[in-house]
């Protein structure tokens, strides 16, 4: 029953290359060709506490549905999608969206159930968009959610930046086998495993993983005892698969974009990025682990503890410039301002 839908850090030559107008662009293209209709149901203001409300489970969203787009619609809304990811992270999000066929299947629902639905992924766009003007676009659903803020055509934010799998590994069917996330599992596993006893010993912060990420859908990402190990405490060799690690999650995102994230990482000091780990040590289903990275500026979690521990959340927070942060909604309004 399917259901068809649309040191240096090191840079990875993944991304696409895309001039932040067009993102402009791609959206406005898009938005041209939604019906009065679809236009209440897709805009809303750059300022309304709907653009806080992050998530990354099946429940009622905002925003219109790939299952509601025309065909030209879904093609516009993947242009636009390819001008903020990197190829890898699109190919991932295809991905994700094709495995509620697999849940279909595995949960024996019926054709009339959508609980589970590849087209059941929303696009909302915040603001005015012009070459002087402050707005945003998002896209989630189950086990995705991106966060986009654009400023004077300038993509400024991407985060809260979700990706999850649900199985983590598919164990039977057509997909047997599929891991959507495996680098990100796989990546973790060797840092881990790069470690010597000794270092070990700090990393691992706990033998039991948390039964999800931290952060949650919590608005302010915030974790007050990093723990685990630094990356001051790491030799050369080491240093560079955390490095690369780190990488992988900041390359969901465009090169440029990505590349300024970066630079927001090695100028609050490579020193104070902390990598700590919970949970099983080998990867096993049925054993869970968690890992998290965290500096001044960012978080990255992941885990993999439900369904038997073959289910993957994992996400990028942006500690300066989730959802656009607070400077700019400042910058916003004081430019909305009545005079």
């Amino acid at each position: 029953m399917l259901r068809s839908c649309l040191p240096v850090i090191i840079c990875l030559a993944l991304a696409l290359p895309a001039k932040t107008q067009q993102i402009e662009t791609a959206a406005n293209k898009f938005i041209n060709t939604l019906t009065k209709e679809q236009k209440e149901e897709t805009l809303f203001p750059f300022d309304i506490e709907e653009r806080y409300n992050f998530h990354f489970v099946p429940l009622a969203r905002k925003g219109i549905t790939f299952n509601e787009m025309t065909a030209e619609q879904k093609q516009l809304a993947i242009d636009l999608m390819k001008t903020c990811f990197s190829r890898e992270a699109f190919q991932k999000t295809q991905e994700i969206m094709q495995l509620e066929n697999v849940l279909i299947e595995i949960e024996k629902r019926k054709p009339d159930d959508h609980f589970r639905d590849p087209g059941n992924y929303h696009i909302s766009i915040f603001g005015i968009l012009s070459a002087t003007t402050t707005w945003g676009w998002r896209f989630e659903g189950h086990h995705i959610s991106f966060n986009f803020s654009v400023d004077k055509q300038k993509l400024v934010a991407g985060t809260p930046g979700f990706l999850g799998s649900n199985p983590g590994t598919v164990l039977e069917g057509p997909q047997k086998g599929k891991e959507v996330l495996k680098d990100e599992t796989t990546l973790g596993f060797s840092m881990l495993h790069s470690l010597t006893p000794q270092q070990m010993k700090k990393a691992v912060i706990d033998t039991a993983a948390p039964k999800d990420i931290l952060t949650f859908d919590k608005r302010l990402a915030m974790i007050d005892n990093p723990g685990g190990i630094t990356y001051s405490e790491l030799t050369p060799v080491q240093q560079q698969q955390f490095l690369q690690l780190i990488n992988l999650y900041i390359h969901r995102f465009t090169k440029l974009f990505a590349e300024d994230r970066l630079k927001d990482i090695q100028k609050a000091g490579l020193e104070n990025l902390h990598f700590s780990w919970a949970g099983y040590t080998e990867k096993e289903i049925g054993k869970g682990t968690y890992y998290r990275i965290q500096g001044p500026t960012i978080i990255i979690e992941y885990d993999n503890t439900q369904n038997n521990a073959n289910h993957v959340h994992s996400v990028i927070r942006d500690l300066q410039h989730d959802f656009g942060g607070d400077e700019l909604m400042e910058h916003y309004r004081s430019a909305h301002k009545a005079p």
